[in-house]
């Protein structure tokens, strides 16, 4: 399976976020790790159009073999576009896992076990989920005149929140799908899409300097 980690340069949440140094290591560092790690990636390579960020990744053993084209590191780019592309540029795999650098704390194991998942099921893709921090069941929009309205239906007989359904978000560290489903048009999540279950605490995905505190607060807490 090939490993693709996504990395242009322009960020405008916290700008320099790919190789800003995180717990010693630059953000992206931790994702190339986690990717030359997992045994069922064959091959770890970078799409990115900042020479910086592709200096930093081969340092820490990304393989860079392109740089990615300006049309397709605009704020519009799609990730499908992002990575059909790279498929192109590196024929010859079976499966592809979008690996983004703003989940530095999903590891090795993760994505292992998140491929094994979509294999036991049978299924074309999977991607990692966490529970939700607050559960949709109890959330409303705003009506005509600004009356409250549910998005959901309670279950019935239900009146406490620990007896709600479980309810699940995607967290952004995997998405792995066959190269055939991308090339037939599909995205990376359907009806048929397995989800994989990391801790919340794991999930963090870093788009400002507040997240990027908590994730090197995280880190730090663990290796205390």
């Amino acid at each position: 399976m090939l490993a693709l980690i996504p990395a242009r340069g322009g960020s405008k949440g916290l700008p320099g976020k790919n190789i800003r140094p995180l717990a010693g290591i630059p953000l992206i560092g931790w994702t190339i790790a986690a990717a030359l790690g997992a045994r069922c990636v064959s091959r770890t390579i970078l799409s990115s159009d900042d020479e910086a960020i592709m200096a930093v990744a081969r340092a820490h053993g990304c393989d860079v073999p392109f740089r990615r084209p300006a049309r397709l590191a605009t704020d519009t780019a799609g990730a499908l576009e992002v990575v059909l592309h790279a498929l192109d540029k590196v024929p010859g795999f079976d499966a592809v896992a979008l690996l983004q650098p703003t989940s530095p704390l999903r590891r090795s194991a993760d994505i292992d076990a998140a491929f094994a998942a979509m294999q036991a099921a049978g299924a074309q893709s999977v991607v990692s989920v966490c529970e939700a921090a607050q559960t949709p069941y109890w959330m409303y929009g705003l009506a005509a005149g600004g009356r409250m309205e549910k998005l959901l239906q309670t279950p019935a007989g239900v009146t406490r929140r620990q007896d709600l359904p479980p309810a699940y978000v995607l967290n952004g560290a995997i998405y792995i799908t066959t190269v055939a489903r991308l090339r037939a048009g599909c995205g990376f999540v359907d009806q048929d899409t397995v989800g994989y279950v990391m801790p919340r605490r794991d999930s963090v995905d870093i788009d400002t300097a507040d997240e990027f505190r908590l994730a090197e607060a995280l880190m730090n807490e663990g290796s205390s």
